[in-house]
Order: C-alpha cells, then sequence, then structure tokens
C-alpha cells in the first residue's frame, strides 16, 4: 500500500472528547495512521458519569486491544453536578470539554513540535481548534457521522443565522439542501429546531459552524457513496461567503468484527445463524443506547410472529427515565417484557438476545437477509460493508437524516412508517419485514447493497478514493509544515 514518506517518525494526536461511541470510530482512524507510518497518541477524558465505566477499567480495555496506540488520560477537573442542574446536559458537556483546554494544552507542549504531526478533533471538541492555534499545530475534525449529515449541518447553521424564528414551525416542509435530498425539517437535529435564540440551538449551531474552521475535515464515508453530498462542500453556495476547507472521505472505518461472547468462545448467536437458510433472518438491534418502550417491544414481538420469518432480535430493558438512558441497564426479562407464548411459538425460527450481540460478526454471517436498524452512522457503515439492505427505524441525533439518504438518496434501505410518531405498529413491521425478504423490491434493495459492498471494499484498497483521499491529506499536512 502506498504511503507519504515519513523522514521522522512524528505523532498524531487524536481527540475524541466524549464517550465510547466517539472512541470506537477514533480507533479506527488511528489504525491508519499506524500503518501509514505513524505513531499515535489518543488523548481521553475522565469520564463525567461514575456509573457508566471506571476511566481505569476503560483504558486498559482500550489498551490490551490496541497495544500499537498509546492512550493519555488527561488530569480529571470536577465533573458537572448532572442531578441537581437545571441546565440542558448538552451544555454541560461543552462547559466540560472547554475545561479540560489548558491541560490539553500542556500535553501538547510536552511533545516536540517538530514530532507533532496534527491535531485531529471530534466533532464536538471545536474548543480545541483555540488550543492548537495556541500551540501552532495543524488541527483538523474528524467527522465520524454521514457526509450528508455534515452536509446539512453545516447548512443549517448558516440558514439559522438569518432567522429571527426556528425550524419547528415548518413540520415536515421539505428544505432543499445542497448535496442531499429535500430534507423535511423535522429531520434536522432535534435542538436546531428551537428558537435560533435558544441557548442550545446557538450552542449547536456553532459547533457546526466550527466544524469546518480547522484545516480540513476527514470523514468516515467513501465517495461513491456521498459524492453529492461531498460536492457540496466545494460549492460557494454551500455556506455564502465562506470558503470550505477540503473534505477527505476516508472511510468505511468499521470494527473488524471477531468479538466473542467470552474468552476463546463464539457467540451462540453465530452458531444458530450458521444452520439458517441464506438471507433468510431479519436482525434487528437499535444500537447500544436505544431504547424502545415496553409497549413497543410487544408490538414487535406480534409482527415478527405475524410474519412467519426467521429473526435475531436484541431486546434490552426499557427506560425507565428517558433521561437515564445513558446509565447501564439491567439484563431484561423477557418473559415480563414479550407477550405471552412469544418465545415459545417463534423459538424454531427466531433467537431473541439479551442487550448485546457481536453486530459485525453477524451482519457478515451468510444468514442475515435484512437489519432494522436506528440509521447510527457506525451500524450503517457495518451493514454496508456486508451487503445487507436495512429497514430504516431511526431514533435521535442525526439518524432521520441518514435515514433520508439511505432509503433516497443511495436506495439500500426502507423507512417502517411510524418512526416519526414514535410508534411502529406489528402490521408495518410484518408487512416491511415480509417486503424485504420475499418481494421483487426487497431483491432490487438487496443488489443495489451487494453493489455498494464491493464499492465499499475497493474505496480502501490501493488506487481506491478512500486511499487517495488519506494520502492527499497527509500531503496537504507535509505541505502546511514547510
Amino acid at each position: 500500500m502506498d504511503s507519504v514518506v515519513v523522514s521522522a517518525k512524528q505523532t498524531v494526536v487524536l481527540y475524541p472528547g466524549g464517550g465510547a461511541g466517539h472512541v470506537g470510530p477514533m480507533t479506527q482512524l488511528a489504525k491508519v495512521f499506524l500503518h501509514h507510518g505513524y505513531d499515535v497518541t489518543m488523548v481521553l477524558l475522565e469520564p463525567p458519569v461514575k456509573s457508566i465505566a471506571s476511566s481505569s477499567g476503560f483504558i486498559e480495555g482500550l489498551a490490551a486491544a490496541n497495544p500499537s496506540i498509546t492512550f493519555h488520560l488527561l488530569p480529571p477537573v470536577p465533573p458537572p453536578d448532572f442531578a441537581s442542574a437545571t441546565k440542558h446536559s448538552f451544555l454541560f458537556m461543552m462547559e466540560l470539554l472547554g475545561q479540560y483546554n489548558d491541560k490539553l494544552e500542556s500535553f501538547l507542549r510536552s511533545i516536540p513540535r517538530e514530532r507533532l504531526h496534527s491535531l485531529v478533533i471530534d466533532m464536538f471538541c471545536t474548543d480545541a481548534i483555540d488550543v492548537a492555534a495556541k500551540v501552532g499545530v495543524p488541527v483538523y475534525t474528524f467527522f465520524a457521522a454521514s457526509a450528508g449529515a455534515l452536509s446539512v449541518l453545516t447548512q443549517t447553521a448558516a440558514l439559522l443565522a438569518g432567522r429571527k424564528t426556528g425550524l419547528k414551525e415548518l413540520g415536515d416542509t421539505p428544505i432543499e439542501f445542497l448535496g442531499v435530498p429535500p430534507m423535511p425539517a423535522s429531520h434536522i437535529l432535534r435542538d436546531m429546531l428551537e428558537d435560533p435564540e435558544d441557548e442550545v440551538c446557538k450552542a449547536m449551531a456553532e459547533i457546526w459552524k466550527r466544524n469546518t474552521d480547522t484545516r480540513g475535515v476527514l470523514i468516515n464515508t467513501f465517495y461513491s457513496l456521498e459524492s453529492p453530498a461531498l460536492q457540496a462542500f466545494s460549492d460557494p453556495l454551500c455556506v455564502p461567503g465562506k470558503v470550505l476547507p477540503p473534505v477527505y472521505s476516508i472511510g468505511p472505518l468499521v470494527g473488524e468484527g471477531g468479538t466473542h461472547g467470552g474468552e476463546g468462545e463464539r457467540h451462540e448467536c453465530l452458531a444458530w445463524l450458521d444452520a439458517q437458510p441464506e438471507r433468510s433472518v431479519v436482525f434487528l438491534c437499535w444500537g447500544s443506547r436505544g431504547l424502545l418502550s415496553g409497549e413497543q417491544l410487544k408490538d414487535i414481538a406480534a409482527g415478527l410472529d405475524k410474519s412467519g420469518q426467521r429473526f435475531l432480535w436484541v431486546v434490552r430493558t426499557p427506560a425507565s427515565d428517558p433521561k437515564r438512558r445513558f446509565e447501564p441497564r439491567p439484563e431484561p426479562d423477557l418473559g415480563a417484557l414479550l407477550p405471552e407464548g412469544f418465545l415459545e411459538r417463534t423459538r424454531d425460527r427466531g433467537l431473541v438476545l439479551k442487550s448485546w450481540a457481536p453486530q459485525v460478526d453477524v451482519l457478515h454471517n451468510p444468514a442475515i437477509g435484512a437489519f432494522v436498524t436506528h440509521c447510527g452512522w457506525n451500524s450503517a457503515l457495518e451493514a454496508i460493508t456486508a451487503g445487507v439492505p436495512m429497514l430504516c427505524w431511526p431514533l435521535d441525533a442525526e439518524q432521520k437524516t441518514n435515514k433520508v439518504l439511505m432509503t433516497e438518496a443511495m436506495g439500500i434501505g426502507l423507512e417502517l412508517e411510524g418512526y416519526n410518531t414514535g410508534f411502529i405498529k406489528a402490521e408495518e413491521i410484518e408487512t416491511k419485514v415480509r417486503l424485504m425478504l420475499e418481494s421483487e423490491e426487497g431483491r432490487e434493495i438487496r443488489t443495489r447493497a451487494a453493489e455498494l459492498k464491493k464499492e465499499a471494499h475497493e474505496a480502501l484498497e490501493d488506487g481506491g478514493s478512500s486511499q487517495a483521499a488519506f494520502l492527499q491529506f497527509l500531503s496537504d499536512v507535509k505541505n502546511i509544515s514547510e
């Protein structure tokens, strides 16, 4: 694999800021830098919510799994009191990240400047742009979501700057953005729909404006998947009056799988899948944080029951309080959560897992024919690289934007109607599962998914678009330093 020649081994500092959902994609990016001959240090913060994970255990696990990456924990600052505060949690998190600026600067200055290649920050760590300027190191954004989402968010930030009222009043009215299909206003990031003078809305808009204030944006996608969105960033009309930096599509960066249920053990669900016919199983999973109500779980069960199709379903315990959805969940009581007799009736064609599944391994199993997903970008890319079509059930964040991209621009998914009201009925689940697995329309979507799988792998090969983009990034950094 070609690479830019590194005269003296330099260090790239990655700064993911938030929790595990941000660290995972950054870890995949670190492996790309390592392959090209750079040292990589990932700077981590003390988790503000102690119940999620101890920092020592979290870092030890990361370090054990990635011995070639150096992990550095910044000295902790006093965490905010989430429980008694009235301020929005996002504002708390932004304040917390800002409090780490001095500590980040001290760490960067501990590395000889000639050895410091670049600082790559997470999309929420925009305060670190000022730190990089003080140290004199090139700073780049790593955007772990889709190019379409970044295009919409960047243009929305500019749109809000000229509005006196929010976008919520527009409801589902489509808004025209460069690079993506018409986007219903309701599908934009929820916190950006409020009054432009709302504190959270203003903070969000500033984040998405500053994401393109760096030297460039590394984005976890590949050119043939999102070429219109990627081209939009070089259009003068994207953000009138502002020249956006280069955007380098370097993905898909996804986990390699091989996760076991225990030391040396292959997860039980994989053996079950091995016994199923090819492309016959629908896999249902809503990510590590996606929680559904008890009532919704019962309708999913009813829909799967009536569909007559094979299924692998990951069930998590519903959250009694939506604000506590980030806390660890107790193991679900399937007998209490699912309809009476469901497990017995479907035992010959279905398997229900508690809380977790080795998702990458599952998606790459030949038995999987469709994936019911929350449309998180990591999950979407895992399905794309496995050639699996998707039934789209977005829940939060930029997932509704991704849904539009996956169903309309990419042609690899069908929406489950009802997601925008917060409840999807059993009849819809039954209909769409059967349509995807049995119909001619489903076959056409599977064909498109197989084509994108091939394109995803080609993008990462020697001479592929993502390889070329990464080499261009390295060359651009070198030119800045000279």
